[in-house]
């Protein structure tokens, strides 16, 4: 017997690693979590990883997938199209701590890129995570077992209740903000029907479908970034965010860290689909 239950709301991937999501409302589960999550990332000409952190108008980049091709558009730019099949040269990127292979995505795409993204002195380069390249969650959180990831902060996938931000945005209302979307903390899975920040105690979660078990284990507690300061709409960052989590979320067990939703791994269920309105049952970690 399961110690709670609820539904699956909400989905999102972000093809491109710091650009705008994607709602979506199914989903193709792989070892690394949602299909086309964070398969692509935009790199310096030093191969670095770049993120909101540093260039805040990439939440402008829109991806869009069709059955055989990445489209971007960004204001003031003309759509451009990545097919799948393109793979170009090899390149080493670096992504956190890990140094990895990932492929090129041509030049007509970088240059596109440089357009849009104008920072002095830097040039971009879209990259796709290679066929052969492997990338493991930090072990400190998986009991030394090694699970796989692609462009992600490190894991397979961020797990949110809904009533998390209902909480957050009742506090930010109390503050005098104005309330913000699920879109500004980033979530793989939306979860309904707990109370808020219930995820924090989970040790997994199960949803059966037709086809088999799916199974995700509950990893790490998410420390945020700047990044949910970032206004998705329209660029700009303010602190009332952060700020406003720091009254509440500051996690003793994370050393202070400021926390929102459960890093999760995949334990089982790849090849099955997930989508919104599926029931869940959920664990409590002992």
């Amino acid at each position: 017997m399961s110690d709670c239950t609820g539904v699956i709301s909400q989905l999102f991937i972000y093809p491109v690693k710091s650009c705008a999501g994607i709602e979506i409302s199914e989903a193709h589960l792989t070892p690394t979590g949602l299909a086309m999550d964070r398969e692509w990332m935009i790199v310096n000409q030093e191969g670095m990883f770049l993120t909101q952190r540093q260039i805040p108008h990439m939440v402008w980049i829109t991806p869009s997938l069709t059955s055989t091709a990445l489209v971007l558009n960004a204001p003031q730019q003309p759509e451009i199209r990545v097919p799948f099949e393109q793979r170009g040269k090899t390149l080493k990127v670096t992504v956190w701590r890990d140094t990895l292979l990932a492929d090129d995505m041509g030049d007509a795409v970088a240059a596109w890129l440089d357009n849009y993204l104008a920072v002095p002195g830097q040039q971009f380069r879209l990259v796709r995570f290679a066929s052969n390249a492997r990338r493991i969650s930090a072990t400190e959180w998986t009991q030394g077992i090694e699970f796989p990831n692609k462009f992600s902060d490190g894991f397979a996938a961020l797990v949110v209740t809904q009533q998390a931000l209902d909480e957050f945005n009742a506090r930010m209302v109390a503050s005098g903000h104005e309330p913000v979307s699920m879109l500004r903390f980033r979530p793989n899975i939306v979860l309904e029907g707990l109370e808020a920040h219930t995820e924090d105690d989970l040790d997994r979660i199960r949803i059966h479908t037709a086809s088999g078990l799916i199974e995700l284990s509950m990893a790490k507690p998410c420390p945020r970034c700047p990044i949910p300061d970032i206004d998705p709409f329209t660029a700009h960052s303010s602190p009332s965010v952060s700020q406003t989590l720091q009254t509440y979320r500051a996690l003793p067990k994370m050393k202070g860290a400021i926390c929102f939703g459960m890093n999760a791994v995949v334990l089982s269920g790849t090849g099955q689909t997930i989508h919104s309105g599926q029931p869940f049952e959920a664990d409590f970690a002992i």
